[in-house]
């Protein structure tokens, strides 16, 4: 006979760590994915900066400074948006709903996932910033350490509404990647984080002001230049936490709306 004492209750902080770890063994088992998903951002910093620095006429570092923040928001958008495909797989084997059985904390089952894809992100961003940094490039430590938290709030509201999005289309992949895709490149391109959009036309600025991805980019810039007090971390620090918290009501309710 089961009791109440024998029951296991849901505990976010509890689950979150063991779902978390489910999701990362996966990746230590295998760490070629990691290392092949810096293959694009190494192609963008060693094909594309070097056009932006001698299109821009500034010192290198400079240059640098404005890219590479863009790039590391570029791999959390590419990154934490696609992850919906791996949920996708596990509906089509059977392995989400004995997970949706289990005495989880629903949001848990969205934290963990999104923090799995953040851990190897931030491992990325390392990378590319050691990388960049003989050529000119430099970061502002505690700026650094701001902006990879932000990167990882922001990164866990994407992951959320990429579930989502997996949650809706099912077993539909052709679905999924057509929708990610049509999102993704646009706020990409509105937010300035491969191009400046200074001379950009006025529609395309309008836009780009209430685009949260842009605001993330600019904090970011901000932060790597030491510029911790500046008004647009403010604004990439509200943008994240608004991804973040809307990621996280429409992911819950869409894993209620699946059981």
């Amino acid at each position: 006979m089961i009791t109440n004492d024998t029951l296991v209750r849901p505990n976010l902080a509890r689950d979150t760590r063991n779902v978390l770890t489910r999701e990362l063994k996966p990746v230590l088992r295998d760490p070629f994915t990691l290392i092949f998903s810096l293959l694009q951002p190494l192609i963008f910093l060693g094909l594309f900066a070097p056009l932006l620095i001698g299109d821009s006429g500034q010192p290198a570092g400079e240059t640098l400074a404005w890219f590479v923040p863009g790039v590391l928001v570029m791999i959390v958008l590419f990154g934490t948006g696609s992850t919906g495909s791996n949920l996708q797989y596990e509906m089509m084997t059977g392995s989400h709903e004995r997970t949706l059985v289990a005495p989880l904390a629903r949001s848990s089952l969205l934290v963990g996932r999104a923090l799995k894809e953040i851990a190897p992100i931030v491992v990325q961003a390392l990378v590319i910033v050691l990388i960049a940094w003989p050529f000119g490039f430099a970061a502002d430590i505690p700026g650094l350490l701001i902006g990879l938290a932000l990167l990882a709030v922001f990164g866990v509201g994407l992951g959320s509404l990429s579930y989502s999005l997996a949650l809706a289309t099912k077993d539909r992949e052709w679905l999924f990647w057509g929708v990610q895709q049509s999102l993704i490149f646009p706020l990409l391109i509105l937010s300035g984080m491969l191009l400046p959009l200074d001379a950009a036309p006025e529609w395309m600025q309008v836009v780009a002001s209430v685009n949260p991805v842009n605001w993330v980019v600019q904090a970011e810039r901000a932060l790597f230049a030491g510029d911790l007090g500046d008004v647009t971390v403010l604004w990439g620090w509200v943008s994240a936490l608004a991804v973040a918290v809307v990621g996280l009501i429409v992911g819950v309710r869409s894993i209620r709306r699946s059981n």
